[in-house]
């Protein structure tokens, strides 16, 4: 019986270069692993569309996190196994389905004789995410060198001294885990699956990708301060009179409210290696 036909996406610009300097395209090589090159311009959906169009059994990316997302979203649609290698900066969803995030080339193991499990995905209008899509003043202060590499929790906890009477509103409008509406919020973020903001060290920042809900926390405008609200949902929606800034698994762009948040039960097979 032929082997099954395994195909890599890199994106050789992740992690200021991180596959190249470890040469993964000739790891992959030997491995029989077939490996497809981003160039500048190419969209990553499509090449994974290609991929599996041409027979790709197994198919995995090599990436930041925004690359992950699309690549597994593919996966998902056409229901065939993902392998995610972390060759990007930070590396978020690949702590979390339990990879070691320095092993960029054990990895590809995966490929070879990894373990199989079903994992949920997100999705917000049209775009699917595998970490969480950020509103508000958080999406900005993760992107400023001094709070880049906070926990989440430290950045949430000096919100209060960031944000006053006279820092910008966001329009942001949502139904509260009581059931009122909220006019605006200062920080609004929503994750594939709830986040964990003290998780014990190497154990991921959510407790569990299957849970098939998503992750809410919220800080509105003050004063006075209510504190951070968290809460579970299978579904959000955002409403806004304009136009939305968001942090997607990372990366910026802008969407057409309403923004409809929804859970993806089971969504994704994701492959991991054995050790």
């Amino acid at each position: 019986m032929a082997a099954p036909r395994r195909v890599l996406i890199v994106n050789p610009t992740s992690g200021r270069g991180r596959a190249q300097r470890l040469d993964l395209v000739g790891h992959c090589r030997a491995r029989g692993i077939e490996t497809v090159i981003r160039q500048a311009g190419d969209d990553i959906s499509e090449l994974a569309r290609t991929a599996v169009a041409r027979g790709a059994e197994v198919l995995g990316m090599a990436g930041g996190d925004g690359s992950q997302a699309a690549v597994a979203a593919v996966a998902a649609e056409y229901n065939v196994p993902f392998v995610c290698v972390p060759a990007g900066t930070r590396n978020h969803f690949a702590l979390d389905v339990g990879l070691d995030r320095k092993d960029v080339i054990g990895a590809l193991d995966a490929f070879l004789d990894g373990t199989e499990r079903r994992i949920d995905l997100a999705r917000v209008n049209d775009r699917v995410f595998v970490n969480n899509t950020s509103m508000g003043l958080y999406g900005r202060i993760v992107q400023s060198r001094e709070y880049r590499d906070a926990k989440l929790r430290a950045v949430i906890e000096e919100l209060p001294d960031l944000v006053g009477p006279v820092a910008e509103r966001f329009d942001l409008r949502f139904i509260g885990p009581d059931g009122r509406e909220h006019a605006d919020a200062a920080l609004l973020l929503v994750s594939n699956n709830p986040y964990l903001f003290d998780p014990l060290p190497g154990s991921g920042t959510r407790g569990a990708m299957d849970g098939g809900t998503l992750g809410v926390v919220c800080l509105t405008n003050g004063p006075p301060w209510q504190g951070v609200q968290e809460w579970a949902t299978p579904a959000f929606r955002v409403e806004s009179d304009k136009a939305v800034e968001v942090g997607l698994d990372g990366e910026a762009t802008v969407m057409d409210p309403p923004l409809v948040f929804a859970s993806l039960p089971s969504a994704l097979r994701i492959r991991v290696p054995r050790t």
